[in-house]
């Protein structure tokens, strides 16, 4: 099998859709020998904040000096990116081989599957198949296992001991499947706890911690909130973040090169993680040592969020899109770039709550410009035009990244700030356009 034929393979599965249920999955892992069986899993569920958690939590393992895989999606800006090996201060994709590998062994199972009765499985289910096959051949210590969607019906929910399980902010996404209410939404986020495996939580709406403590408590799982109040002196630049925080019994000054506020909330959470991992794996000869913890946070990186591209203008892109993502990247805009002139390029999916999304942000824009995502469920940018004209007398309708990209310099002074937002699914090309841009201007000079 080539790499173009387990690539088509998996993208034909898209025909059946996101189906929420464990039915196919188990099936599938079964008749593969369970291989997420033989692996040490940490479990992320959230809506916003598991990318930047599980960097933060990745980087202190293998500062501690583990080999750690990685699961994640969306991707930005390769499909390979979505399963990641990191070892000491390298990263590495799932390679074009293990690809080809993994859909070797699946794809006749899919197909007996469907002979025996059984759905065929979605390419997300085929993807975490391949996750666990391809980690436990490359021998990682542990997987940092972020959810897909929602948390009990998860494809990644397939699995049964995790070492722990950790939750970022929980609020209103995918309501479509998931429910109308921040309530219905947590207790679907809730079924990814198991029975005596820690529970560590960012702080959250009152309601939400509830639910999770009760579903917790239910499994005789100990509950740990990381507590934000916890956390004195803040220092923001945008070269790093410090702040104090409780390391073990005495204060500490930590630092992070991820930007924003909320970044502040996903390292302590991640500090909390390795001080359960300690206590879980004592008795396994692992162990994170505090320099681990603060080399693992200071080095953590995660493209795609709040990351400065070009800086004569400043150039930033973010994956905020939707309500809660919003508030913190306005939290971050108005916390470092007070008083100065934003361009926000935005593209959205349809699927997402971009009016609340305008509501939030376009206010602090002096000019918006809009273009259409390249994805079958973008808005069309004339319409998010004409939404964002509600709050920003200079709106431009350009369409596509190109055009977008353009005018946005072409408005900008080297003193302004252009941030583009809206949807991951377009940072990654935006990236590879503004670096020919780039090539094409130094090849000039």
């Amino acid at each position: 099998m080539t790499y173009k034929e387990a690539k088509e393979f998996i993208e034909e599965a898209n025909q059946y859709g996101s189906v929420l249920g464990l039915t196919s999955i188990t099936e599938l892992l079964k008749r593969l020998d369970n291989p997420q069986n033989h692996l040490k899993i940490i479990h992320i569920g959230g809506t916003n904040g598991k990318g930047s958690t599980g960097a933060f939590i990745t980087s202190i393992l293998t500062a501690a000096g583990y080999r750690v895989g990685r699961y994640i999606s969306p991707t930005v800006f390769s499909y390979r990116e979505k399963i990641q090996i990191s070892e000491g201060i390298n990263t590495y994709y799932i390679t074009k081989e293990g690809i080809q590998e993994a859909i070797k062994r699946i794809k006749p199972i899919c197909q007996e599957m469907v002979n025996d009765g059984y759905d065929h499985p979605t390419t997300f289910e085929i993807e975490t198949a391949m996750t666990f096959i391809y980690l436990l051949s490359q021998q990682v210590d542990f997987l940092v296992l972020e959810v897909g969607m929602g948390g009990r019906l998860d494809a990644t929910n397939v699995i049964a001991n995790p070492i722990c399980t950790v939750f970022t902010s929980i609020s209103m996404d995918h309501m479509q499947y998931l429910g109308d209410s921040l309530e219905k939404i947590a207790q679907e986020k809730a079924g990814i706890i198991k029975p005596k495996s820690p529970v560590i939580s960012c702080n959250q709406n009152s309601a939400v911690i509830k639910i999770l403590k009760d579903k917790a408590d239910e499994c005789k799982s100990s509950f740990i909130i990381a507590d934000f109040n916890n956390v004195h002196k803040i220092e923001y630049s945008l070269e790093e973040t410090r702040f104090i925080y409780p390391s073990n019994k005495e204060a500490q000054e930590f630092k992070i090169r991820l930007i924003g506020k909320h970044q502040v909330k996903n390292a302590i959470l991640a500090i909390e993680v390795a001080k359960v991992l300690n206590k879980v794996l004592n008795n396994h000869n692992y162990f994170i040592s505090d320099e681990a913890i603060l080399s693992g946070l200071y080095q953590a990186k995660w493209d795609g969020r709040f990351q400065v591209l070009d800086t004569k203008p400043y150039f930033i892109i973010d994956g905020a899109h939707n309500e809660e993502a919003a508030i913190n990247l306005r939290e971050t805009v108005e916390i470092y770039f007070t008083n100065k002139r934003l361009i926000f390029m935005i593209g959205v999916l349809e699927d997402k709550d971009y009016k609340s999304i305008l509501k939030i942000m376009a206010p602090l824009a002096d000019t918006i410009i809009t273009l259409t995502p390249e994805n079958h469920r973008a808005l069309a940018s004339d319409k998010l035009a004409n939404e964002a004209r509600l709050y920003c007398e200079r709106v431009f309708d350009c369409g596509n990244i190109e055009q977008a990209l353009e005018m946005a310099y072409a408005e900008a002074k080297a003193d302004n700030i252009i941030l583009a937002f809206g949807s991951l699914s377009f940072l990654g090309s935006l990236v590879k356009i503004l670096r020919m841009r780039k090539e094409k201007t130094y090849n000039k000079n």
